[in-house]
């Protein structure tokens, strides 16, 4: 789902864990790239960064390792995480549906579990539920920003339309 630029850098900064491909941020979401992938991003490794409740004493910031498989070109694509602190792992499946009138729509799934039994009962639905709230904020900010710019290119008669 992040387009792959027409040139890959081998690796363009250091993070916390070591080298990256490049750097995308989303708001309060920043995604290193550490390993493209094939063409079409199967393989590809990202180390996430994301917010989270503060009272899991991680200053409200979230990391994840994710690696992506299962990449249909443009139309779905699966990915696998481990992510902390709240020590987890997570499934997930982006599927693109195409609608009438140029519009498409988005569907997302994860299943995610936390390992450790106490915090699995104590915290998991709680911080799902927050990371859902998170994410619905986010899609919705990038949906406003993505029409924003379409409506921008359509009014200045510039760019092609895809």
């Amino acid at each position: 789902m992040h387009q792959r630029p027409d040139r890959v850098e081998t690796f363009v900064g250091t993070g916390e864990f070591g080298p990256f491909c490049r750097k995308i941020e989303h708001g309060p979401v920043t995604i290193e790239i550490l390993h493209e992938g094939d063409e079409h991003g199967a393989g590809l490794v990202r180390h996430c960064f994301f917010r989270v409740p503060r009272y899991l004493l991680s200053g409200g910031v979230a990391q994840s390792w994710e690696h992506v498989t299962e990449v249909v070109p443009y139309e779905s694509a699966k990915y696998y995480a481990i992510g902390k602190p709240l020590w987890s792992r997570a499934e997930g499946e982006h599927r693109l549906e195409r609608l009438s009138d140029r519009r498409t729509r988005v569907h997302f799934m994860e299943r995610y579990h936390v390992f450790n039994p106490l915090m699995r009962l104590l915290l998991e639905r709680r911080v799902h539920r927050f990371l859902s709230k998170d994410n619905d904020k986010l899609v919705r900010a990038a949906i406003e920003q993505g029409l924003a710019a379409q409506r921008d290119t359509h009014a200045t008669g510039s760019g092609s339309r895809s």
